[in-house]
């Protein structure tokens, strides 16, 4: 026994080397991950300091990361393709009863208001039943056209990327969350491999000891561990088996479920149904909306103006439809986002994103799907792994100072 104690006391700067060197593999693979994604914003002063690599590219991430969902996974017309016009009229009309109200209240206070004002409450009822009565049909028109138009209404690949950079957090959320298993396999693999390189490390070091020796093992520690882990998690593509035991990259084995998750983040936080609906309303391309609804609001119109005598009788209608027509589409355009909130329960049944997500993920081929994740690392990989190696040589050049000298 005195002899066992008389050896670890003799070796123990040798000994504790594979820990050491286990700690240092687990520390930079760590620090890396962390300086992937945080801070969010720079810290520091130029060009002393850092930003997390994913927020200091946030727009050319999330350009990377919608690129695939817009182009392989999700399309602008599987969005509104189960969205039943009908249906969407039916939702919405409890809103449409006092809309019609509010809106010719307005444009006729503002284009006869004496007159409007003088007007007996039946001609005034009558003139409203007249709109209560075809808004609906012009809402079911409207929606069925613009599904046949949506393709040049809605942009999904804007909406997708202005959500993400909205919040530079959202975009390390859903890399955090659907790379979860692979970036806690980097952390502990930091430590395996760095233990095993550490024992060769500590032979070298007991046969030839100059300090620079144990620094250059510390240097390729970091720089071994950050790039077997980045490596592992992405290869080899397909299945191979080598001695009995079969070998995959660990994102590409975990396909299936990684679609689930992302599908889920999707829908949760960027393709939800309000964010669908608002940018189409009011999204980039909203003039191409204006333009499809204005026709629709026209047409309601002339159709009240065909059948309600009144107008035509307390207002000059030639003169003043134009104008009739201008405030009725400018009010109808300010309220239909508002009144659309009733189609939202619906519209979240039957536009089923995460599904169809979810389900064209998991069907990507392996390439495909390795697509998705690997720009984050590839994009900087060589600076981690040289963080990683800048680290193991430090953590190896105090160890010296502690323990050898």
């Amino acid at each position: 026994m005195e002899q066992v104690i008389d050896f670890l006391l003799k070796y123990y700067s040798y000994l504790i080397i594979p820990f050491i060197s286990g700690f240092v593999g687990w520390f930079t693979n760590v620090i890396a991950l962390k300086m992937t994604f945080y801070p969010l914003e720079y810290i520091g002063i130029r060009p002393f300091g850092w930003q997390g690599i994913i927020p200091s590219k946030a727009t050319k991430m999330a350009q990377i990361s919608v690129d695939l969902m817009t182009t392989k996974l999700v399309s602008v017309s599987d969005v509104f393709t189960n969205l039943d016009a009908q249906r969407v009229e039916e939702e919405i009309s409890p809103a449409i009863k006092t809309l019609a109200k509010q809106i010719t209240n307005e444009v006729m206070e503002a284009q006869a208001p004496i007159l409007w004002k003088s007007l007996p409450q039946n001609s005034k009822n009558k003139i409203i039943a007249i709109i209560e009565e075809e808004l609906p049909e012009v809402i079911k028109n409207l929606m069925e056209d613009l599904k046949v138009n949506i393709e040049d209404i809605l942009d999904l690949k804007s909406l997708a990327i202005s959500a993400l950079l909205e919040d530079k957090a959202l975009i390390n959320r859903i890399f955090l969350s659907v790379g979860n298993k692979e970036f806690k396999f980097i952390e502990r693999s930091g430590f395996y491999f760095g233990f095993l390189f550490g024992l060769v490390q500590a032979i070298v070091f007991y046969l030839y000891n100059p300090w620079w020796v144990l620094v250059l093992f510390g240097i390729l520690v970091g720089y071994a561990t950050n790039f077997l882990a980045l490596h592992l998690i992405f290869r080899p593509l397909y299945p191979k088996k080598f001695l009995g035991i079969t070998f995959q990259g660990i994102f590409l084995k975990r396909q299936e479920t990684v679609a689930g998750e992302y599908a889920h983040i999707i829908k949760t936080q960027i393709l939800t149904i309000e964010r669908i609906f608002d940018f189409t309303l009011r999204g980039p391309k909203h003039d191409r909306f204006s333009d499809l609804s204005k026709y629709h609001t026209d047409k309601l119109i002339d159709s009240v103006v065909e059948k309600s005598g009144s107008l035509s009788n307390i207002i000059n209608i030639d003169k003043k439809i134009k104008y009739i027509k201008n405030i009725a589409h400018y009010r109808f355009l300010e309220e239909l986002p508002i009144a659309m909130r009733f189609v939202y329960p619906y519209a979240s049944k039957v536009v089923d994103v995460e599904n169809l997500l979810s389900s064209k993920m998991a069907a990507l081929s392996k390439p495909e799907f390795e697509a998705f994740l690997r720009p984050v690392f590839k994009e900087d990989e060589m600076k981690l792994i040289i963080v990683g190696a800048a680290l193991g040589g430090i953590a190896a050049l105090l160890q010296y100072l502690i323990f050898f000298l």
